[in-house]
């Protein structure tokens, strides 16, 4: 799908689209998600189609493990999933409400290690090859607006395949190989599509990294991220520990607002600084930008005294900043853009404020394939 015309309103529903389907866990029905998706104005969605699963045993139940239970992105503990017919089932209910599809991987554990057999870059296109053929099968090529081909790579959480204990640098030879190598072979079995690799890190550097492979840049920007502030040393919260650990997002509640209220402007002037540098990396590259997680705090969720208030007045500035720059082709409103998110998903008039201003504004860029 080549894009022309009105930035996307797009949103990130990662794995959760298939894991949080017990009683009151949002997902549920997947048509009242998406009719509630829509009446807020959006017209894109990011999820997790378990490529390494699906080129495994597409109709297999896999147990997966849970990665936190701190959040509320997916299942806090083990839970069955079965990727088959649910996938090509959930892209095209979103197909008949004109909602596009771009896909990435979270590559989530499962009592196997599925999430960690892939040995070379050519593993990595095959399982990918295998999902998009799968769709192609179904009709739901058409439906895609981009593939991702590793969510907020290369944090070790999320590209188990690489190996490492550490956070490895896309400045890395190796590193870099996995991308270049992986995205030409997917290209050359779908060559219809926009690809690229999501990125939370190394987001100042960005004049010294090759992207050339890339068809446009995924950047998660967040104001309260270490590399734009020292927000969350400030609040007393661990990165590190706030998977499993209680007493992060507890600090994060009794000190978070505060901190924000303390010096509004101070914190606005950060984001709206990391976004405009990625603007800049956008207009080097000649690469049109899309943003499925922004651009607050990254980990937020509803809790006693936790006030979304302040989240959405930053989240507001970022949507504002972005469209300013007319680099972006896809814009989230939050990374906390769906129904589990009670306190932000209620507020109808606000996602359709947001969501108006999104799809009405002019933007130089738009989503083509290098291919």
């Amino acid at each position: 799908m080549t894009e022309t015309g009105p930035v996307r309103a797009i949103t990130m529903w990662d794995f959760s689209w298939l894991e949080r389907r017990w009683p009151g866990a949002g997902y549920e029905d997947w048509d009242r998600a998406l009719d509630e998706l829509v009446e807020r104005g959006y017209d894109a969605v990011r999820i997790d189609p378990y490529p390494h699963l699906l080129a495994a045993d597409a109709a297999a139940e896999w147990e997966l493990l849970p990665i936190w239970d701190q959040h509320d992105w997916g299942a806090p503990g083990r839970i069955g999933v079965r990727v088959e017919p649910a996938l090509t089932d959930f892209v095209a209910a979103c197909a008949r409400r004109g909602v596009a599809v771009a896909l990435s991987s979270w590559f989530r554990p499962d009592t196997t290690g599925r999430h960690r057999d892939l040995r070379s870059p050519a593993d990595l296109a095959a399982i990918w090859t295998a999902t998009l053929d799968r769709l192609a099968e179904a009709g739901l090529l058409g439906s895609l607006l981009y593939v991702d081909l590793c969510n907020e790579y290369p944090l070790q959480l999320w590209a188990p395949w690489l190996g490492r204990e550490d956070d490895p640098s896309r400045l890395e030879p190796d590193v870099h190989r996995w991308m270049t190598e992986s995205l030409a072979a997917v290209r050359e079995s779908h060559p219809g599509l926009p690809y690229c690799f999501s990125f939370a890190t190394e987001l100042r550097n960005w004049s010294r990294q090759d992207v050339s492979a890339l068809d446009l840049l995924e950047p998660h920007v967040w104001m309260a991220h270490p590399e734009v502030s020292d927000f969350h040393d400030q609040v007393g919260y661990d990165l590190e520990a706030c998977t499993f650990d209680p007493r992060q997002f507890a600090a994060l509640v009794a000190g978070g607002e505060a901190l924000y209220r303390s010096r509004p402007e101070h914190w606005n002037a950060l984001l709206r600084s990391a976004v405009a540098d990625m603007a800049r990396w956008s207009r080097a590259t000649g690469k049109p930008l899309v943003t499925t997680e922004a651009w607050a705090v990254i980990n937020y969720k509803d809790w006693p005294r936790a006030d979304w208030g302040w989240v959405k007045e930053l989240c507001e500035i970022g949507v504002e900043e972005a469209l300013r720059t007319g680099r972006w082709a896809a814009v989230c409103t939050s990374n906390f853009c769906g129904p589990q998110f009670v306190g932000m998903w209620r507020d109808v008039a606000w996602h359709r404020r947001l969501t108006d201003r999104i799809r009405g504004a002019p933007a130089e860029v738009s989503l083509t394939t290098a291919g």
